[in-house]
């Protein structure tokens, strides 16, 4: 199982991947964009949707571990944690 910090704005214009922050104490966090409102899990659910499709991963495979009700996600996926490592260096670097 591999873990993955992001960013999420929900009530975007589409559903995308912007790129990878990364904090003043040098964590790194994926920042994406949903459609989806903070409704009753709405945005959580499409997260999930958008990051599975991104991996290559079911649906299934991907969950909030920490961070139901935050912009802050912890996500929790089915895949090896090198896949999402090598994903993750692949996505421009944000300002």
């Amino acid at each position: 199982m591999a873990q993955l910090a992001c960013k999420v704005t929900p009530r975007s214009g589409k559903d995308q991947v912007m790129g990878v922050q990364v904090a003043s104490d040098g964590s790194r966090e994926v920042a994406l964009r949903v459609t989806a409102p903070p409704d009753k899990g709405k945005a959580n659910k499409a997260v999930c949707k958008l990051i599975a499709s991104e991996l290559g991963v079911p649906k299934s495979g991907v969950e909030v571990k920490r961070g139901d009700t935050s912009h802050h996600k912890i996500l929790q996926i089915a895949c090896d944690q090198g896949v999402v490592d090598a994903w993750m260096q692949s996505l421009e670097v944000l300002a």
